[in-house]
């Protein structure tokens, strides 16, 4: 599905206003999750994500796709408490063990964050899908959201750019897919739980996690939701082992063609970018890392932290006042 279709449909859907009270965030500014006020004053952080195989290796993937799964959590800065797998399983075509590997590797990412399994829901399909719907805690006051950013911000990004581009390699089994694979695993299957932990102590009001839509797509998306512009360094985006060549041959995804197609009319690009770092920015991220707005005086807090978590601080940008002409994002 295009970006912006869902939208669409959406918007068509009815709304209860005698339980809209209770929404502290939805749908309204492309969130990463929705958080959803309870009695007596505390708040939960809902999500549910899931996908096909972007790996060969079954545990590989469910490990994947459960840190995709949480980092929605974590982008809001929540700490996950339970969650329910959602699988979908051609079971008269593969063996059991391919599922229980998947399994598996959802499980250990779950353990790793702390989350209850407590249950889910299979149905017999074609094609392999595995994801999970997550519950986690948050406190109603200290929500990090795609409408907190503040000129002045400078982002930080904490995985580098590209598993689109090698997942496309992998599927295409082109020369070096083995290589490309295991950087994929590397990155894709790192839980967002430090980054989760740096909104939660130092505050921070914005921030979401690099998925489907790509760097640049969530930047338009939180640029559009708090009024500014965001400007990316294109220099300085932090690109996996072998992106750009693969890139520079054409082998980028559909989704991340779809991003661009979607964003154009926001963007401003500067003269001298190139187009093949341009490509990566909107490149469609599975389980990527976060991108946090911090202000100033925190960045040296934040990039403390992270590196106690063994995360890295990517500078990739920063918060500006809205450009003259309209353009949410600036690729400089």
């Amino acid at each position: 599905m295009a970006p912006g279709d869902l939208e669409r449909i959406l918007a068509g859907l009815p709304r209860d206003p005698s339980v809209e009270d209770r929404v502290i965030l939805g749908t309204r500014h492309n969130e990463d999750a929705a958080v959803v006020r309870l009695p007596g004053g505390q708040a939960i952080v809902q999500t549910l994500d899931f996908f096909t195989p972007i790996v060969n290796d079954p545990y590989q993937f469910g490990r994947i796709a459960a840190a995709n799964a949480l980092s929605d959590v974590y982008a809001m800065g929540g700490t996950p408490w339970c969650a329910m797998n959602i699988v979908c399983f051609p079971v008269k075509r593969l063996p059991e063990s391919i599922l229980a590997d998947i399994l598996r590797g959802g499980s250990d990412a779950l353990r790793e964050a702390g989350a209850a399994l407590v249950g889910g829901h299979s149905v017999e399909d074609d094609e392999i899908k595995y994801g999970l719907s997550v519950t986690g805690l948050i406190e109603p006051d200290k929500v990090a959201s795609n409408a907190g950013l503040r000129p002045g911000d400078r982002l930080l990004l904490t995985k580098p750019l590209g598993t689109g581009i090698l997942a496309t390699a992998v599927k295409a089994s082109w020369p070096g897919w083995e290589a490309f694979e295991e950087e994929l695993y590397r990155w894709a299957s790192r839980l967002n739980k430090g980054a989760g932990r740096v909104i939660r102590e130092l505050g921070l009001k914005a921030a979401t996690d690099v998925t489907g839509f790509g760097l640049g797509g969530h930047c338009l998306e939180m640029a559009g939701a708090s009024g500014v512009t965001v400007a990316l360094d294109t220099a300085a985006l932090p690109v996996l082992p072998g992106v750009l060549e693969l890139a520079g041959m054409g082998l980028v995804p559909e989704g991340s063609h779809a991003n661009r197609a979607h964003c154009h009319k926001h963007v401003r690009t500067e003269p001298g970018v190139p187009p093949v770092l341009s490509d990566v920015a909107f490149d469609a991220q599975t389980s990527g890392g976060m991108l946090l707005a911090v202000p100033p005086d925190k960045v040296d807090q934040a990039v403390a932290l992270l590196a106690e978590s063994g995360d890295p601080a990517y500078p990739v940008g920063e918060v500006l006042e809205p450009l003259h002409g309209g353009a949410l994002l600036l690729l400089r």
